[in-house]
């Protein structure tokens, strides 16, 4: 049995090795080929966190992965990191541990930061190059040097908001010194109005994003939403998405960014297609240049599996 530390997690994950196996992970899972039972879900309100509990297994794979996820959302302020977990790796032949990986949380961030630049790029349009992220924490770091990777060939320009002046300079250095350049904007209605595509990274039990920000060839990928009570668009804005993609439908139209608005009636599962389906061809990501597209990503166990075999695969590579 492997005991992996962070360190050796780290050193082990190859980035475009990675993007493909969520890429198959996603179509695997539209094309019915995993298990994935209902998500875990542990609230603590009092202290603004929550611990997520994902597994499941890919078809054929030699094996399962159960993972652990938690995020408390005052760390920053205690001097702590906001997320921490881990994932455990078995047998899919004998039930046996394979592997231990105390990921602290890394690996959950990592998978989540990589389905929303591989999201960001089936959304937006082929012309599209500014970026903006909203939130300033952990995964708003996350997606930008997903995006930076993965779109590289584009040369993105990267704009952030928060609430904070403070976090958003603080993520502003930090990028620097990786030697990607965010600008920081004071105004979110600004953001919204000179950017491309958006990439939403907040806790928000609120929406943070009007309907009326918002113009036509936006591409919005939205990652807060992963719990009952969270939300982060307006649900009128959701309502008026000419294209609407889910990690999961089920999940999504239940406790994600499309939960709103399908509680209300004003969407349902045939006005949303699944990520999965996109990447397979199935179905479109946009119509035309002036489509307004939202992707919607509550975080499935099939991203666990695929960000799991690629660590043990390098280890023993």
């Amino acid at each position: 049995m492997l005991d992996l530390t962070r360190a050796e997690i780290e050193a082990a994950v190859d980035l475009d090795r990675a993007f493909a196996a969520l890429e198959d992970g996603f179509r695997a899972a539209s094309a019915g080929r995993v298990q994935m039972p209902p998500v875990g879900y542990l609230g603590f309100p009092a202290h603004n966190g929550d611990c997520h509990i994902k597994f499941g297994h890919i078809a054929d794979d030699p094996i399962f992965v159960v993972k652990i996820a938690t995020g408390f959302y005052d760390n920053p302020a205690k001097g702590l990191p906001t997320t921490s977990g881990m994932m455990i790796a078995l047998s899919a032949e004998t039930g046996a541990v394979v592997a231990i990986l105390r990921d602290e949380g890394w690996l959950t961030d990592l998978r989540t930061a990589l389905a929303g630049a591989i999201a960001t790029r089936a959304g937006m349009r082929a012309d599209a190059r500014r970026i903006g992220i909203v939130g300033a924490g952990t995964q708003a770091r996350f997606q930008i040097r997903a995006a930076a990777h993965l779109l590289r060939e584009r040369e993105p320009r990267f704009a952030a908001w928060a609430r904070s002046p403070e976090r958003l300079e603080a993520l502003r250095r930090d990028l620097a010194k990786d030697g990607i350049a965010v600008e920081p904007v004071a105004d979110l209605e600004a953001l919204c109005a000179q950017s491309d595509a958006l990439i939403t990274t907040t806790p928000a039990v609120e929406p943070v994003i009007r309907d009326e920000w918002i113009g036509p060839g936006l591409h919005i990928t939205a990652l807060g939403a992963d719990a009952p009570g969270k939300q982060e668009l307006e649900t009128a804005l959701v309502a008026r998405a000419d294209i609407r993609i889910a990690d999961s439908l089920e999940q999504s139209l239940d406790h994600g960014e499309f939960a709103a608005a399908a509680a209300g009636g004003l969407i349902g599962r045939s006005d949303c297609v699944e990520l999965g389906a996109v990447l397979a061809g199935q179905a479109p990501a946009r119509r035309s240049d002036r489509d307004i597209t939202i992707a919607d990503l509550t975080g499935l166990a099939v991203q666990d599996i695929a960000i799991a075999r690629v660590v043990l695969d390098g280890i023993t590579r």
